[in-house]
Order: structure tokens, then C-alpha cells, then sequence
């Protein structure tokens, strides 16, 4: 009876399961601060894909740790970096998953930010400029889907017109379009090795208290031209995920961040909670706001009890 008269029921076709890979050969390295999460080298990365597809999930969302940082983040763009090889292994092994592929410069540049700094602060329009370098580069590689990160302002359109310029009009963008600055992040700064040298990044992520605010963000991407737009974190912010499905009407992904991810994990490790009864209910809560698409590092222990 629960069964058929179930209002919300979560897909294995809902999900897609973010990657490490990172310069280096025959690398597999457990990220301390993520159970389950690995840092994978390019040359195993199809393994690991391969084992996605076969649980069904249909996207991988693949982040870049370089051999060498500097201050403009210039391995982002390189045809020999390590997520750009990575979308090539993928796609010559597994050519169904979808590569989906973050754009930001935070794990690249020595600073630690999302952009390059030029008098203390991050230089928006200069910033733009290389992330349409480095979307263009992922497209080249074979990637389905560039998802900027990064949260500057215009980012989106310059992406766009970088990929039609170049022939990659079918390269869709899936804009991280209201990214709160949380407190949620945590254990993905470590895993990324991406924590900001100084500062931080209330200058250009949003303000957790902000809804309004964020409405006005994720319809400047639309406008710009983003096909799919996502709010992160998603447990903090479920309210901002059911606002945007009643007004915007296009595809809405949620990213189920590295903080949430461990505190399930960190509760069921003392005893405190049924983990894996939590972690289906927080995925359907997910959905049940309104999101079509969840990004989570549960994709692969929550495939299997959906089908």
C-alpha cells in the first residue's frame, strides 16, 4: 500500500557521482576526509567508470587536482591535464556515461580562489575569460557537460560563446547557479586541496541567508544561456531548490555536498543512526523539493536499492 501510493520515488537515473582524478599514474589514494572517495590517476579512472555505468548511474561529475599550481590556474586549460585525459579514457571506454566536468580554478591556482587576484581581490571579467578557456578545453576532450563552479558574474555567457565559436553548441552547461558560501564544504576543500590561501569566498559565493537573491542568480544564467541550473549545498538549502522549481522551468540539479555526506557517515559510525535509512531519506527529500538531478557521493551505495 506505501508502495503504490508513494508520492516521491528517487531514480538511479537521478543520479551522478562525483570524481578525484589527479596528475600522477596507477594512483588510487583514499581521501581521508571522505569515506568511500578516492583519488584516482587518469589511467584507472575508466575502471571506476565502468563500475558506475554498470550500477546504472548515468553521469559521472569529474574534479581536477593538477601536478602544478600557479596564480592564474593555467593546468586547467592544458590538453595534457589530468581531467582532460580523464574525459578521454571515460569516453573511449564507457562512451554512454555522461562526462559532466566542474570549471572553476580553485584547485588550480596557488591561491586557493575561484579566479585570479589582481589587487588583493578576484578579478571577475579576467576570471571569465579563463574559464571559458578551460570549458573550451573540456569540450575538445570530449566532455557532454561543463558545470562552472565558481559563481563570477557573466561567466556563463562567455562560456557559451566560447563553446559555439568553436564548433561545441551541443556541449551543454550546467551553471552552479545559487552556490552558498557553507559551512558544508569542508571535507571537499581537503579532498580538492583547494582551501583558499587567505581570505575566503563570501566575495563571490552567495549569502546562506539570501533566497531572494538567489532567484535573481540562477535567472541571470538562464538568460545567459545555462541549460541546467543547481543549488548547493542541498540540505541547508531545500526551501531555495522548491523556489526555483515553481518558477523556473528547466532542468534543476542539487549537489549533496561533501559536509552533509559525512555527517550520515560520522552519525551511523557511532552508532547514532541508521545510515544507509538516512541517506535514503535525504536523497528523497532532495527529490521531493523539486530537484530532477542530484550530485552525490551516496550515487554508488544508493544505486543498488533502486532498482
Amino acid at each position: 500500500m506505501r508502495r503504490m501510493v508513494r508520492e516521491t520515488a528517487v531514480s538511479v537515473d537521478d543520479l551522478v557521482y562525483p570524481l578525484f582524478v589527479r596528475a600522477g599514474e596507477k594512483l588510487k589514494k583514499p581521501v581521508a576526509s571522505m569515506t568511500g572517495c578516492f583519488h584516482l590517476s587518469a589511467d584507472l579512472i575508466a575502471d571506476e567508470a565502468e563500475e558506475i555505468a554498470r550500477l546504472g548511474i548515468p553521469a559521472v561529475l569529474l574534479f581536477g587536482l593538477p601536478e602544478k599550481k600557479d596564480e592564474k590556474g593555467s593546468e586547467a586549460w592544458s590538453e595534457t591535464g589530468a581531467v582532460q585525459e580523464a574525459i578521454r579514457r571515460i569516453k573511449k571506454r564507457v562512451p554512454d556515461l555522461l562526462v559532466i566536468t566542474d570549471v572553476c580554478l580553485c584547485e588550480y591556482t596557488s591561491t586557493g580562489h575561484c579566479g585570479v587576484i589582481e589587487n588583493g581581490r578576484v578579478a571577475n571579467d579576467a576570471t571569465c575569460e579563463l574559464l571559458a578557456k578551460m570549458a573550451l578545453s573540456h569540450a575538445q576532450a570530449g566532455a557532454d557537460i561543463v558545470a562552472p563552479s565558481d559563481m563570477m558574474d557573466g561567466r556563463i555567457g562567455a562560456i557559451r560563446e566560447a563553446l559555439e565559436c568553436n564548433g561545441f553548441a551541443d556541449v551543454a552547461i550546467m551553471s552552479y547557479a545559487a552556490k552558498f558560501a557553507s559551512a558544508f564544504y569542508g571535507p571537499f576543500r581537503d579532498a580538492a586541496e583547494s582551501a583558499p590561501a587567505f581570505g575566503d569566498r563570501k566575495g563571490y559565493q552567495m549569502d546562506p541567508a539570501n533566497g531572494r537573491e538567489a532567484m535573481r542568480e540562477i535567472a541571470l544564467d538562464i538568460e545567459e544561456g545555462a541549460d541546467i541550473v543547481m543549488v548547493k549545498p542541498a540540505l541547508s538549502f531545500l526551501d531555495i531548490i522548491h523556489a526555483a522549481r515553481e518558477r523556473f522551468d528547466c532542468p534543476l540539479a542539487a549537489y549533496h555536498v561533501s559536509g552533509e555526506y559525512m555527517m550520515i557517515h560520522a552519525a551511523a559510525e557511532k552508532g547514532l543512526l541508521d545510515g544507509q535509512a538516512a541517506m535514503m531519506e535525504v536523497l528523497t527529500s532532495i527529490k521531493r523539493a523539486g530537484a530532477d538531478i542530484i550530485i552525490t557521493y551516496f550515487a554508488k551505495s544508493a544505486a543498488p536499492l533502486l532498482h
